[in-house]
């Protein structure tokens, strides 16, 4: 059975306490694979690697950087089958899913940061002809970036890309149920000829190998992609040395469909952001908000393609969800909905545990039904609570007003998406809601040269091209969808 190693200093290693953990294929529940278990000791060797590392990165030139890192996109790019096998076998994603959305970004965030840091430019401004005031930036050292299991990949990519493009060096860690692509990505590495230390991976549970990465005194820099609880952890064992934070946490995320929406767009637009990646995605809108007039079309439309989505083997082309990560993270989705039985609400579709025939290849796999709940009130735990899988809830609304005050109802503000034809009102409501990102008439659109982040309980820090504006107490973007129409003659 395959051993997954860290790699520090350019090199596979096992733990020094040589413990390994259980890594399961979540579409059959079986153990696939062995990942080790990294303590405080395999965390210093790696923060040592990429302190050694940092001299000769950070003095290298922009465009040598830039081209290791353009390789290593060449070279992912090159393999993309590869890659989107295992994404799926480890996480549970359809490997089509990976190869249409995650390994293209995953190839972009290197070519974009390899091509961003060529193109750099400072501000500098004049006092009164007595002096010239000019801003220098260098990079900070090694940074620490700790990415999730949903997308883990295209996650960790974003992380390094940036990092390692301005001269840093990095002490990564994966999560411990994907660690897979992160391990193949390590041999792109060493084809594309990057130094030695330069980037290094550690695997473990998050409570050690995490831990003791946020406790280093000599990594100044902290990227965490996760859970807000854990976020809390992060903040209190950082908060001694003063670190830099980028945190990216949950999402409660509404989705807000007003009557005079492009009504087939929304409802197959709807379907991605609620389903996709088995619900498993920070971004996904998992309050839909539908205005009165139009509520009842929108629900038996809605509930009838949900019910018509394939789940099951997430290898073949049909399949639009696969497995959700782990047994526990399946338990925890079941107990939501349990929770929204409870509380009187009715399951519109879906509610079912596994939906695949437990006679079949995967009937001990993760499996959770697509599941629509009507929520007339948004006190209720399922509406307040970040599920993190396929499961939305539908509530109707009358104003804007309304809506607003509905929307910006949790501790989150992740992301939003608005749908309306009204332009003032795309803009009034765009402005009004507590998200980091809003899209309007879109969803998951993405642009890596503005600021990624939330506000809220969803996160602290900018990630992204563009350096976060101290100036303002809460930045947002703003992504509109529009369609070019052909000249005619």
């Amino acid at each position: 059975m395959k051993q997954i190693l860290n790699f520090i200093d350019g090199k596979h290693q096992p733990s020094v306490t040589g413990e390994l953990l259980d890594n399961f294929h979540p579409a059959t529940g079986k153990v696939s694979s062995k990942v080790v278990n990294s303590h405080h000791e395999d965390v210093e060797l790696a923060v040592q690697a990429a302190k050694k590392a940092f001299p000769l990165w950070s003095k290298m030139s922009a465009k040598d950087r830039a081209e290791i890192l353009i390789e290593i996109g060449e070279r992912l790019k090159a393999r993309s089958q590869e890659f989107a096998e295992l994404e799926s076998y480890d996480q549970g994603k359809p490997v089509h899913l990976a190869m249409e959305v995650d390994l293209p970004r995953a190839t972009a965030n290197f070519q974009f940061f390899a091509n961003y840091v060529l193109h750099l430019q400072e501000s500098s401004s004049q006092i009164d002809g007595r002096g010239i005031n000019y801003t220098l930036r260098r990079p900070i050292g090694v940074a620490g970036l700790i990415s999730p299991w949903n997308l883990p990949l295209y996650l960790l990519t974003w992380k390094i890309a940036p990092a390692l493009a301005v001269g840093n060096t990095a002490v990564c860690k994966p999560s411990e149920l994907t660690p897979m692509t992160a391990d193949l990505l390590t041999s792109v590495f060493q084809e594309a000829g990057l130094p030695a230390g330069v980037c290094n991976i550690v695997y473990g549970e998050g409570h050690r190998a995490g831990a003791a990465l946020v406790q280093h005194p000599d990594v100044p820099l902290i990227s965490f992609t996760g859970g807000t609880q854990t976020a809390e952890s992060i903040v209190r064992d950082s908060a001694p040395y003063f670190k830099k934070l980028s945190l990216e946490l949950g999402g409660k995320n509404p989705n807000i469909i007003f009557a005079d929406c492009d009504f087939e767009k929304t409802v197959a637009t709807t379907i991605k952001s609620s389903f996709n990646n088995q619900g498993e995605i920070c971004l996904c809108g998992s309050r839909i908000f539908v205005q009165n007039e139009i509520y009842d079309t929108f629900v038996q439309e809605f509930v009838q393609r949900t019910e018509a989505l394939v789940v099951g083997d997430p290898t073949q082309a049909n399949t639009f969800m696969g497995p959700v990560v782990s047994a526990d993270h399946r338990n925890k989705i079941w107990s939501y909905i349990e929770g929204a039985k409870k509380d009187g609400l009715k399951i519109l579709t879906g509610g079912v545990e596994s939906p695949v025939d437990s006679d079949s290849p995967w009937g001990q796999g993760y499996f959770v039904k697509p599941t629509v709940i009507a929520a007339p009130h948004t006190q209720c735990a399922i509406m307040q609570e970040e599920v993190f899988g396929p499961v939305v809830t539908i509530t109707p609304f009358q104003t804007e007003e309304e809506v607003l005050t509905m929307a910006n109802s949790t501790k989150y503000g992740l992301s939003a998406s608005v749908w309306t034809e009204n332009i003032d009102r795309a803009h009034r409501m765009a402005a009004l809601l507590d998200a980091g990102t809003v899209w309007i008439n879109t969803w998951m659109l993405r642009d890596l040269r503005v600021p990624f982040g939330g506000m809220k309980a969803s996160g602290i820090g900018r990630e992204g091209g563009e350096h976060s504006i101290d100036f303002y107490t809460e930045t947002k973007n703003v992504c509109i969808s529009y369609s070019m129409q052909p000249e005619k003659g």
